[in-house]
């Protein structure tokens, strides 16, 4: 790792940090980064998780209000779901070859672009029929917590736009409340990352040195970067972010 590479790396991370802080999106810096600094594509998905999961560990505890009224036996469901499922996905994409993965990166990044871009007008929907809270079956229950395993399943795998499918799951099976769905959206993502990152870790995928950089600088940019970002209108930002995200897919599908 060159000193130009660490530079880039290091600002990756604090863009990244910062972003995924006030609107989301990390992803799209941290993991091109990576790549471009010469980090196997599988190994830079597995780095980039690795950099960016400290930054949601502390966003869920900024819900534990939220996360506090919610039924114990249903977060157990889920957080279960969202174990195996994140550990099932971390070794479906380590199984997967460099080349199968560098074909299907195009189209992942693609989809969570455009996951990224409608957003705002589902959780907004979602929103609008927020009144109160709705008692949830058993039956619910079921159907929800494998919908959360498929859901966690891909997180695992590669993990762009596991938010707002998580959104819409929980609100087609009954939850209204858009701040209490914020809150279990953010406990199950930081489940998700942290299955899927102690399976990198164990495989031996992460790029120690490339990892503990950026998780450096993520933390700066998560409680650092953010102070500053929250200046700007988060229109502008989410407007970056999915610019960024679709040259960065453009750039994946032409690239030799």
């Amino acid at each position: 790792m060159t000193f130009p590479q660490m530079i880039l790396l290091f600002v990756a991370a604090v863009f990244g940090g910062t972003l995924n802080s006030v609107a989301g999106g990390g992803t799209f810096i941290t993991l091109p980064a990576l790549i471009f600094t010469s980090v196997p594509p599988i190994a830079a998905n597995a780095t980039s998780t690795v950099a960016l999961w400290p930054g949601s560990v502390a966003s869920t505890w900024a819900y534990r209000r939220e996360l506090a009224v919610q039924k114990r036996g249903l977060l157990v469901l889920l957080l279960g779901t969202s174990l195996i499922g994140g550990i099932l996905g971390a070794q479906l994409l380590l199984g997967t070859s460099q080349s199968t993965f560098v074909l299907l990166l195009p189209y992942l990044m693609l989809m969570a672009t455009v996951l990224f871009t409608v957003s705002p007008f589902i959780t907004k929907m979602l929103r609008e029929r927020s009144t109160g809270k709705t008692e949830r079956s058993w039956m619910n229950w079921a159907v929800m917590a494998f919908a959360q395993f498929v859901i966690a399943i891909y997180g695992g795998y590669f993990g762009g736009g596991i938010g707002i499918l998580m959104l819409a799951t929980l609100a087609i099976m009954g939850m209204e409340n858009i701040h209490e769905m914020n809150g279990v959206k953010t406990l199950l993502t930081t489940c998700i990352n942290g299955a899927a990152m102690i399976t990198f870790i164990v495989r031996g995928a992460v790029f120690w040195p490339q990892a503990i950089l950026m998780v450096v600088g993520a933390i700066l940019g998560g409680y650092g970067g953010a102070y500053y970002a929250r200046k700007i209108e988060q229109k502008w930002i989410r407007l970056f972010v999915i610019i960024v995200g679709f040259s960065m897919t453009i750039y994946f599908f032409v690239r030799p």
